[in-house]
């Protein structure tokens, strides 16, 4: 196993308990797309470098994105409501 893999394996560990640790909405997805893309970059070290294309799209920015619309969406309905 590679240095950078170790560092990958590392950087993967510690942007999951982050993301699992942060209470705020927002700043939980700000960490969770930090996740994807160390994710992306250990598909990447690992040599599979499709599967790190499909992670950067997805986790980086089609579910962050996703997440936000929804947080706004819900924010707007609290607003009407009171």
């Amino acid at each position: 196993m590679t240095a950078v893999q170790v560092a990958t394996l590392l950087a993967v560990a510690a942007g999951g308990t982050l993301t699992a640790l942060v209470r705020e909405p927002l700043r939980q997805l700000i960490v969770a797309g930090v996740f994807g893309l160390a994710l992306a970059a250990m598909f990447l070290a690992f040599g599979a470098p499709d599967v790190a294309l499909s992670e950067i799209v997805v986790a980086t920015v089609v579910v962050p994105l996703m997440a936000l619309l929804t947080l706004g969406r819900l924010s707007g309905r609290e607003e009407e409501d009171g």
